[in-house]
């Protein structure tokens, strides 16, 4: 398989699942998935070709992280209905995402790179989070992530 249909293949894999949605009747379905293929269409156009893999991933991930952070803003604007309708989104989207890992690999994770490396101190958030973001590409939340190596660094 060349790396550029490769590249389509989680494209095809949403249209597929807005196939099925639109046959269901399922307009919520319906309505994120033609989002996140018009996020994935822009991205294609701002790059010149079809997004790869990681670019896919990147996308998804910008996604969930604005329905998860929608939905805060709406809880404390005490709008909880549609607050519940961005968390539903985002369990949508997430279903694109890898599995995500536990707080204890990425936790195990980040003491062995901070041991590794020698690294102490919070000035070394700016090398351990790059490395960590690339070993759990799309497995791990940033935020999450975040809190668990300024923990480590704290040791």
């Amino acid at each position: 398989m060349s790396s550029e249909s490769a590249a389509t293949v989680p494209r095809e894999r949403i249209e597929s699942d807005l196939k099925v949605a639109m046959k269901a009747r399922d307009s919520e379905r319906v309505q994120t998935l033609r989002m996140l293929l018009g996020a994935l269409k822009n991205r294609r156009i701002e790059l010149g070709s079809e997004p790869d893999d990681r670019e896919f991933l990147a996308q998804v991930q910008r996604a969930v992280k604005q329905r998860r952070e929608a939905a805060e803003q709406f809880r404390a604007g005490g709008r909880e209905e549609l607050a519940a309708k961005e968390e539903r989104e985002l369990v949508i989207l997430e279903h694109y995402l890898p599995a995500q890992a536990d707080e204890e690999t990425v936790r195990a994770a980040v003491r062995e790179f901070i041991a590794a490396e020698g690294l102490q101190g919070p000035q070394a958030m700016g090398k351990v989070m790059p490395a960590m973001l690339e070993r759990f590409a799309g497995a791990v939340d940033g935020k999450q992530l975040s809190r668990i190596v300024r923990e480590e660094l704290a040791r």
